[in-house]
């Protein structure tokens, strides 16, 4: 049985373990005013031994494993942090997919200038800006995110002209 998410519970492990990461996708397009729902949480996270290390122990809160059909119980760990680019994970909070890059091979550091920090509940997050949301889910072109797009460039054309007034 799947777990239901709990993103905000997610975020709170991230940020008390200190863990630089950005959030993208789905969660990210919410947290900006998209009325879609999601199923997971995505993260691009720094790839450094610090900060892998720093996630490895916010996983073992979270109690996560790689999704495995197959029912195998494969935990992350620092060293697959640092070599895998993908990490499509199941915790005790929901779906959590961690990733190095997104997009035409977008990593953190590309990332982090086209990024903003919002306040959610007590706590800062850095999240992708729409725009950013908007062409990876572009780039990626699956029947999902061309779905997606319909609503989030309406999102983005009602942001653009509040902001305008």
């Amino acid at each position: 049985m799947a777990t239901e998410l709990r993103f905000d519970e997610v975020l709170r492990v991230l940020i008390r373990n200190e863990v630089e990461f950005i959030v993208v996708g789905g969660v990210a397009a919410i947290l900006q005013g998209s009325p879609l729902t999601t199923e997971d949480i995505d993260v691009v996270y720094v790839s450094s031994e610090e900060n892998n290390t720093r996630l490895a122990k916010a996983l073992r809160e979270l109690d996560a494993t790689y999704f495995d059909p197959a029912g195998r119980q494969v935990e992350p760990d620092v060293s697959r942090l640092a070599s895998m680019r993908m990490h499509l994970l199941t915790t005790n909070c929901g779906r959590v997919d961690l990733l190095r890059t997104i997009g035409k091979n977008l990593a953190y550091h590309d990332l982090v200038e086209r990024s903003r920090v919002l306040e959610v509940e007590e706590f800062r997050v850095r999240v992708l800006e729409l725009e950013v949301i908007i062409e990876t889910k572009e780039h990626a072109n699956r029947p999902k995110d061309r779905y997606q797009l319909l609503f989030l460039r309406q999102l983005l054309a009602e942001i653009q002209k509040l902001d305008a007034e």
